[in-house]
């Protein structure tokens, strides 16, 4: 996805990347993220191991527990999740891909 949108070149330059399995997310972080995408759960990755491996799809899961399960463990961020001023894009989903690269013209 950072080849096919270009950010790649703007790593460093106008983008920093963050690899959360080595810098934990912090909650002021998926806080701000949910502020701007307007729920934990558009965060939250059901394509996580995890998720069967904990039996998370026979839960019912209320919002704080979103957070929390994302802050507890990387793999259940949606990821990338990259932030442009005031506009998010999460997930590597085809119209995610075709937003970013909009915005990126």
């Amino acid at each position: 996805m950072f080849e096919e949108t270009g950010l790649d070149k703007l790593i460093g330059e106008k983008f920093i990347l963050q690899n959360i399995k080595f810098e934990k997310i912090t909650p002021a972080q998926v806080d701000e993220m949910k502020e701007m995408i307007g729920s934990y759960e558009a965060l939250f990755s059901r394509r996580a191991i995890k998720y069967k491996e904990w039996k998370l799809k026979d839960k019912k899961l209320a919002e704080k527990d979103y957070r929390q399960y994302i802050l507890d463990e990387y793999t259940f961020l949606k990821r990338p999740v990259i932030i442009i001023d005031d506009k998010i894009f999460v997930g590597s989903e085809k119209k995610t891909v075709a937003a970013l690269k909009n915005e990126l013209k």
